[in-house]
């Protein structure tokens, strides 16, 4: 049995779980409403305030759905309840970040400053000049949204410049002179 996928999710006050009879899981909460296709095959039960998943046969690929989509159906509750965030560190000299509006501007080097639009459903905050933090209640979206930024200058093992994810850990090389 899958450790993940056994294990019952409880829905918090405030969050109000429906899923239809195409196995559509939509989830409301404080800060705003997810929905996810969830395999036909998986049965998503809901009993008070509790939600499980059950898998029909113990086949491989029915294993492997049990937790993906108890976890998803897990990710979207935490989202719509707490909201996930992404830490993003910019390290160079004159690389820098500023916000204005919904656009955020990075000078990181080129002959031209690179401006990213905040998708739809996301958010992004600038501390001084070089922190970004990413917000929104879609863990992948927001994931993603990180990834792209952090894309257009990844860390160099020299120097450590770049944009990095504020837990990330550069390994460092010494360069030519280190024999």
């Amino acid at each position: 049995m899958s450790r993940i996928g056994k294990q019952p999710i409880t829905i918090p006050a405030g969050v109000e779980v429906t899923v239809n009879d195409k196995n559509l899981v939509t989830v409301k909460g404080p800060k705003g409403e997810l929905s996810e296709q969830i395999n036909e095959a998986i049965k998503v039960n809901i009993e008070e305030n509790t939600l499980t998943v059950e898998r029909p046969t113990n086949n491989k690929v029915h294993r492997s759905l049990h937790g993906l989509s108890r976890t998803l159906i897990d990710n979207m509750i935490t989202g719509v309840t707490k909201g996930y965030e992404k830490k993003l560190q910019v390290v160079g000299v004159g690389y820098r970040v500023a916000k204005q509006g919904k656009k955020l501007n990075l000078s990181l080097g080129f002959s031209h400053p690179v401006e990213m639009v905040d998708p739809e459903g996301l958010t992004t905050e600038v501390n001084g000049t070089n922190e970004i933090i990413v917000k929104g209640i879609n863990k992948q979206a927001v994931g993603n949204y990180a990834a792209k930024i952090r894309s257009w200058r990844e860390p160099e093992p020299y120097k450590g410049k770049g944009i990095k994810y504020a837990d990330e850990v550069i390994r460092r090389k010494e360069g030519k002179t280190g024999k």
